[in-house]
């Protein structure tokens, strides 16, 4: 369950981390070598674990600017999973890699299994406001164990709203916020689980907060910007 919420923690940070960077860009870190550090809490507080990302082969042709994410999630007992994904800018929109939505060495963790991955790609436009409606994304992971068992996954992000602004103060500073609510929404065999989450996103920053909630709209582990350099 613990790396359930890590992965939640990773997926909302997809869709909504940035760093200052190219003109075409708001909202995501689009500078080779910008790291991000952030620290995972549970429900009552208590520090799990961290996730660091850092930005690399970044190239830009025309309009376009790509680049890649590459992401390490830490708990407190030492085990580390890492994984990496894609993320491009053309024109006023930035699309992240659908199979950032989901961290497929910690899904690897089930066993040896052979996976195929579908899915759309999360997409953030530059030009955010409040009452905004953003797309739906989603993927899918067809997982073959052995060659015998079959099994599926799906992780659907749904209901992306901005929902306010907002002023924050973490170990990293004091930010204007922009709040953008979500739901994921898992089915994996007889599992069926949706669970809301806020991010706080400034742009020319990038993600300073993340909560995740459970059905009855309670905490369930949250995740603060503590460390920024470019």
């Amino acid at each position: 369950m613990k790396h359930y919420f890590l992965l939640l923690a990773a997926l909302c940070f997809t869709v909504g981390t940035t760093v200052a960077q190219s003109s075409c860009s708001q909202y995501y870190p689009l500078v080779e070598g910008t790291s991000l550090q952030y620290t995972n809490y549970d429900k009552k507080g208590k520090e799990e674990g961290q996730m660091d990302y850092k930005v690399t082969n970044v190239n830009e042709s025309g309009d376009t600017v790509s680049a890649t994410m590459v992401m390490e999630i830490s708990d407190q007992k030492g085990n580390t999973f890492s994984s990496d994904y894609d993320i491009t800018c053309d024109g006023n929109v930035v699309r992240i890699d659908f199979k950032s939505l989901m961290n497929e060495q910690m899904l690897s963790q089930m066993g040896e299994m052979e996976m195929d991955i579908t899915g759309t790609d999360v997409e953030l436009p530059n030009n955010l406001s409040v009452g905004q409606e953003l797309p739906d994304s989603n993927v899918n992971v067809k997982m073959k164990m052995g060659g015998v068992m079959n099994m599926n996954m799906d992780v659907e992000t749904i209901n992306r709203k901005v929902e306010k602004q907002e002023s924050v103060t973490t170990p990293a500073g004091t930010f204007d916020c922009y709040v953008i609510y979500s739901e994921t929404r898992t089915k994996m065999m007889m599992s069926n689980q949706t669970m809301p989450s806020r991010v706080w996103l400034a742009e020319g920053v990038g993600m300073v907060k993340q909560e995740s909630y459970n059905k009855s709209g309670k905490l369930v582990a949250s995740s603060v910007l503590t460390q920024l350099s470019r």
